[in-house]
């Protein structure tokens, strides 16, 4: 489960954790990028936390790029992953976009 992937210039591997909110129930599906991850093989449950298999990857934007980005001069083409995972709560479906990732 220990897969290492070489991280892109300009992007840092931000954790492989994420929490689970205050009762969160199966079923718990996990998206990176929209793609489907595997339990047992992407990521694993633990207590409250999936645990991933390997970093996930978010664009590292410094001052002069962000102001940059904001003014609109150029746009960014880094790596930049996001997490989605759904789960019931009360029987209802929920789903937290955008994940925080927790630090290793």
């Amino acid at each position: 489960m220990a897969e290492e992937r070489e991280v892109p210039k300009g992007s840092v591997a931000a954790g492989r954790r994420v929490r689970l909110p205050s009762g969160a129930e199966p079923p718990i599906v996990v998206y990176v990028n929209g793609i489907q991850q595997a339990e047992g093989t992407d990521y694993e449950l633990r207590g409250t936390e999936v645990v991933f298999s390997r970093p996930i990857v978010k664009e590292q934007v410094g001052g002069m790029r962000y102001l940059a980005m904001l003014l609109g001069l150029f746009g960014t083409y880094r790596k930049h992953e996001t997490v989605d995972v759904e789960y019931s709560l009360g029987g209802q479906p929920r789903l937290v976009s955008d994940a925080a990732i927790l630090p290793d």
